[in-house]
């Protein structure tokens, strides 16, 4: 069965003839700015890989970005999702009820780590809309209009979310953008000032956050603090957990919302459920929580969760829309948290992160890799020209990528400086597999390595 194929490339090169018909014209009809690095183009997909229109075979160490925790085409979610699909597509919310959305809102209510014993949901469609939904849903709680946000933050590219996300070349030509949003410094310990111990160096981020009372916005008016467990897009960096403390405090002693973006990390590629299950085991759980991504294996869906009295704050009519909580979507996510559930996913993911750390860590040896760091299996491993400088080197890391992908292993790059490579491989990939990526992966980096001497 393809899902438990080896990564294997039968063409003479990539792309091949078939693909490259298809590459063609993808550049002939659709924008250049959507992006495309990988000389592949997928005729069907199981498990952690896909096979592309020649018969070559890649190993997905990319996952969509995170949407593919559950893998392609799980045979339960497809029966899911087909069995739906018999009765109806779709049946909007504001106008007649479907018992998917009620039973999945009922579901995630259960198990989101949240602040509070009542809590409610509701569902978008994406990533950006549950992170401007939450931050609508903060503004009707507290009646204030600011926001924080940090320092390599990726929120989405909707006007709002492209204000809150840091790297400015998501959003370049597009402002003005919507006023109120401020920026802290997010606490990057493998960047932290020289000399500090990391209790120093949670002091020193909190004291960031702290000064934008005074140099941004008043506490007073601060509805939300918007925090990523486990950055994406900035590298793969964890909050550490006693600096989420203090962040919880902070909010607490200003009637503060804290907002938890759980779109890439969320649906056990941390190691639990949601990463903020971890705050929640150390009292500092978030009042709301966005998510998106794995949640339905990759049917548009996002969903927005938090405390009763939050969510009855909003006003009728502020929240909502269209396609919120598909039909289709939702079957689908009912069966994805079943089988995350009953299967252990969230165990699956320690295992696979343990293996990742310890292998990426053995290419320290090559005196680029200046740190590896994640949570679960949400693993980055940063590149630098110099171990002492620290000076990032994504030459190298675009290097790897290309050179990987020839080989049949899909990587995709992150950080501030895109140099980190990011390990967000389908949970349900096996071990062969994975071994199989790690040597493609190391294979890649040598030649990489020699290719820039």
């Amino acid at each position: 069965m393809l899902k438990d194929e080896l990564p294997k490339i039968v063409t003479d090169s990539v792309p091949g003839p078939e693909c490259r018909k298809v590459l063609e014209r993808r550049k002939n009809a659709v924008p250049s700015a959507i992006g495309n690095n990988y000389p592949c183009v997928i005729k069907r997909g199981e498990g952690a890989v896909f096979e592309d229109l020649d018969g070559n075979i890649f190993l997905d160490w990319v996952g969509g970005v995170g949407v593919l925790n559950i893998g392609y085409s799980h045979p339960e979610v497809v029966a899911a999702v087909k069995a739906q699909a018999d009765n109806y597509f779709h049946a909007m919310m504001n106008i007649v009820t479907h018992e998917g959305y009620i039973a999945l809102a009922e579901k995630l209510n259960e198990i989101a780590p949240v602040r509070g014993e009542k809590k409610k949901t509701f569902f978008a469609n994406s990533g950006a809309e549950a992170d401007e939904n939450a931050v609508k849903v903060a503004k009707a709680f507290t009646k204030r209009q600011d926001i924080i946000v940090f320092s390599g933050a990726f929120h989405g590219r909707t006007s709002l979310t492209m204000a809150m996300t840091s790297k400015k070349c998501y959003a370049q030509g597009m402002g003005p953008f919507p006023s109120g949003i401020y920026r802290a410094e997010f606490p990057n310990m493998y960047r932290k000032p020289a000399g500090m111990t990391d209790a120093e160096a949670v002091a020193y981020y909190i004291g960031k956050l702290e000064e934008v009372f005074d140099s941004g916005s008043p506490a007073e008016y601060v509805a939300a603090v918007v925090v990523e467990p486990i950055q994406g897009e900035g590298g793969f960096l964890p909050a550490p957990i006693e600096w989420v403390k203090a962040v919880r405090a902070i909010c607490d002693k200003y009637g503060i919302m804290l907002i938890a973006d759980e779109v890439q990390c969320g649906f056990c590629r941390s190691g639990k459920m949601f990463a903020s299950q971890y705050w929640k085991d150390a009292g500092c759980e978030p009042d709301i929580i966005a998510s998106a991504k794995s949640i339905a294996g990759g049917i548009p869906l996002s969903a927005i969760i938090a405390r009763e009295e939050i969510m009855e704050s909003v006003r009728p009519g502020v929240i909502g829309g269209t396609y919120g909580g598909n039909a289709l979507a939702c079957a689908s996510a009912l069966k994805i948290i079943g089988i995350m559930e009953r299967d252990n996913f969230a165990e699956r993911a320690l295992a696979l992160g343990k293996k990742c750390m310890d292998r990426f860590e053995s290419f320290k040896k090559y005196g680029v890799v200046g740190d590896v760091r994640g949570v679960g299996a949400m693993i980055g491993i940063e590149f630098v020209k110099n171990i002492s400088t620290r000076e990032p080197y994504p030459e190298l890391v675009t290097a790897v990528i290309r050179e990987a992908a020839r080989h049949g292993l899909i990587m995709e790059n992150a950080g501030t400086y895109l140099n980190v490579i990011r390990m967000l491989c389908p949970l349900v990939v096996t071990d062969a597999q994975m071994e199989k990526g790690f040597e493609i992966f190391e294979q890649a980096l040598k030649v990489s390595l020699e290719s820039l001497k």
